[in-house]
């Protein structure tokens, strides 16, 4: 598959993810609700997720149209399978968290999580070491998206 064909798609899923992510809450309520819960010291301030976000998506729709369009193999369809998975992951984590309000379930979650795009990088880093590349900063903010879901869970139970 040709590399734009591929960008379209992983973009167009990485789009969606996004949307879905956001679809389920208001944002005014999201950082209402962000706002008084206890989080640990090493919360960033709410104004930070946006542009972080705004990075991350292009990379991981880039990330995964190299591995698209790398040759068909049965490495590359696990690969595709992870990142579609950790797509879907990463899509229920702002409805658990904001619209259900329940960071318990959204730490299930975001651990799920981890645990795929894990995979997918290093999945990845066997078909194309770029692509493997651009999933790091991603999933290094899964790690830390982790740590801070799972210090509000101990701070607000």
């Amino acid at each position: 598959m040709q590399i734009w064909k591929a960008l379209a798609l992983t973009g167009l899923a990485a789009g969606a993810a996004a949307l879905m992510g956001t679809l389920g809450s208001e944002p005014r309520d999201m950082r209402r609700y962000y706002r008084r819960l206890d989080k640990p010291s090493f919360a960033p301030p709410a104004k930070v997720f946006g542009p972080v976000w705004g990075v991350l998506y292009p990379a991981i729709a880039l990330s995964g149209a190299r591995v698209l369009a790398a040759p068909a193999s049965p490495t590359r369809s696990a690969a595709i399978a992870l990142w579609l998975s950790q797509m879907a992951l990463n899509a229920a984590w702002t409805p658990l968290f904001f619209a259900r309000k329940d960071a318990r379930a959204a730490l299930a979650d975001i651990a799920a999580l981890l645990a795929l795009t894990t995979a997918y990088t290093v999945a990845a880093g066997r078909i194309d070491r770029p692509a493997a590349a651009l999933a790091v900063p991603y999933t290094g903010w899964i790690a830390f998206a982790l740590a801070l879901n799972q210090g509000i869970v101990a701070r607000n139970a």
